[in-house]
């Protein structure tokens, strides 16, 4: 079964290995038959930042317009991005912080004192590149490093996620780096 893919480059520079990463995943993901939808984070047009913290929603730029609609549209969502101080890049962070929003990608039901998801039934598969630890050296040293993008951002808004950390990127030999890349052609060759 084919399915709408979006896959996301969250490193500002889609000319790094994370953007090389993303090619991978697009390349298997369209030759097996599935409709993908490419966006560089870098390439957007918007202010990252909540200049009045959630007191004033902020206009929404017309690129995050845009993207809210392809995610409404996405079946399943990738998004790729290098792990900088036991988080995303600063750009993507500020993504998150402007265009999701209520009525887009949650609501608080005042009556039932609950959360509503409004993206229920899409996957995502986030793929984590770590710098100069390995994931599991990072997680024992400063903890779950995937917390805030699989369960603070995504599954909140009830996108069913799989996280894949690769690392250290900065310290391994371009074989293992070709190993990484064979995975996330797997990946992209399942849609997941």
């Amino acid at each position: 079964m084919f399915k709408k893919i979006l896959v996301i480059c969250g490193h500002p520079d889609k000319e790094s290995f994370s953007g090389s990463v993303c090619d991978h995943y697009q390349s298997w993901a369209e030759s097996a038959g599935n409709e993908v939808v490419r966006v560089n984070i870098g390439d957007l047009n918007f202010d990252p930042i909540l200049h009045k913290g959630y007191k004033e929603i902020q206009v929404l730029e017309q690129d995050l317009l845009d993207l809210q609609d392809k995610f409404r549209v996405a079946e399943h969502i990738v998004i790729v991005y290098p792990n900088w101080w036991c988080t995303m890049p600063a750009l993507l962070k500020g993504l998150f912080d402007r265009f999701w929003l209520p009525d887009f990608a949650f609501n608080f039901n005042k009556e039932t004192k609950k959360f509503e998801k409004h993206l229920k039934g899409k996957t995502a598969r986030v793929i984590i590149l770590s710098g100069s630890y390995s994931p599991f050296k990072t997680w024992w040293n400063f903890g779950d490093f995937t917390n805030e993008i699989q369960y603070g951002i995504l599954e909140f808004a009830g996108i069913r996620t799989a996280v894949t950390p690769f690392g250290p990127c900065d310290i391994v030999d371009s074989a293992r780096r070709e190993k990484w890349l064979h995975e996330v052609e797997i990946l992209g060759k399942k849609g997941i």
